[in-house]
């Protein structure tokens, strides 16, 4: 609808309550105005239940794995065990429990945390269906996967090591 025909048909109230009009603040009425909004959202955040908790925890925990893995750029700190502790930290458990939950020795889970071993395909299946699909096993599945991925196009040294095995490569260069 053009704005001349929504001129019409509104009055000027509903016109004046349908637009935000620019204010020019001061800068002592910014840091009120902060102020105010934190103090909102502070008490907002403690009378939020603990299942609006958890759905909030989730909600931004998936949100940043998706930005991440969907990205271009590898950041080694934004594993998957960064990801994994940061799910079982959300919520609030001992990770010998939570191992429990999912049927994985505390030792594995340990391993997965620390970077020290892959996780099997199984894992991030339970993981998935622990989170109640709120957080995809491929999600959790492509974090390993983009590891791997930059240790591929980064690591010279496996080309190196590689390039023994390789006999009458193509004589052809495509950029």
């Amino acid at each position: 609808m053009s704005q001349k025909k929504s001129k019409i048909q509104k009055s000027k109230d509903e016109l004046e309550a349908s637009f935000v009009f620019p204010v020019k603040l001061s800068q002592q009425h910014k840091k009120e105005a902060a102020l105010l909004l934190a103090e909102a959202r502070k008490k907002r955040r403690q009378e939020a239940s603990d299942k609006d908790k958890l759905i909030s925890g989730l909600l931004s925990l998936r949100f940043q794995l998706e930005d991440y893995i969907n990205g271009n750029t590898f950041n080694p700190d934004l594993s998957f065990g960064y990801f994994l502790s940061e799910y079982v930290s959300l919520l609030e458990k001992k990770r010998k429990v939570f191992a429990e939950e999912i049927s994985i020795d505390e030792t594995l889970l340990s391993q997965l945390i620390n970077l020290k071993r892959d996780p099997p395909d199984y894992v991030t299946v339970r993981l998935e269906l622990h989170s109640n699909r709120a957080i995809p096993a491929d999600y959790w599945y492509r974090l390993v996967e983009k590891r791997r991925e930059h240790f591929i196009r980064t690591d010279k040294s496996i080309r190196k090591k590689e390039k023994q095995f390789v006999q009458n490569k193509l004589n052809v260069h495509i950029s």
